[in-house]
């Protein structure tokens, strides 16, 4: 869900990565200030309408994941959005600090990528399938890394 469409090219890389994971999603244009109750219906209906995990963009004030989180109690992940007046900085302490017993899972700013993770080890708790793929990907990551490791090390280190 996003607080406003101009959110969209962040939530993408959300998109992207839960449709390479296979994972089944919806996005949403609702913000917790203007729309405040097609929001709230969506965070007390998700349970009962078989989502597991609630993922939230907003900037500026970001007060959507909160409202989102007052409103079940569903796991959900904030994703604080960049915005021109403080680069994200208001986002992310709006999504951050959440009081006791309302608690909002916060990537970094713009993390959607991260967030679809996060939402997927998540789901991967009661999923054996999906936490196989998670698996994967891990080890896919860490060949790589190790990978460009010794190719830079090859080039550039002196000592044999």
């Amino acid at each position: 869900m996003m607080g406003s469409d101009s959110d969209l090219p962040i939530i993408e890389k959300a998109i992207n990565y839960l449709q390479e994971t296979g994972v089944e999603f919806t996005v949403n244009v609702y913000s917790a200030h203007r729309t405040p109750d097609e929001a709230i219906s969506f965070a007390r209906n998700a349970q009962q309408n078989g989502y597991g995990v609630i993922i939230a963009a907003a900037g500026m004030a970001a007060h959507l994941a909160g409202v989102l989180a007052a409103n079940t109690i569903l796991p959900v992940i904030g994703i604080p959005c960049k915005s021109k007046a403080l680069d994200g900085m208001d986002a992310l302490l709006s999504t951050v600090m959440m009081p006791p017993g309302i608690p909002v899972a916060t990537v970094g700013v713009d993390g959607a990528k991260n967030a679809a993770i996060l939402a997927c080890e998540i789901l991967a708790l009661a999923d054996a399938e999906l936490a196989s793929k998670l698996a994967a990907q891990r080890a896919e990551n860490t060949s790589t890394i190790l990978q460009k490791n010794a190719e830079i090390a090859g080039k550039y280190s002196s000592v044999q």
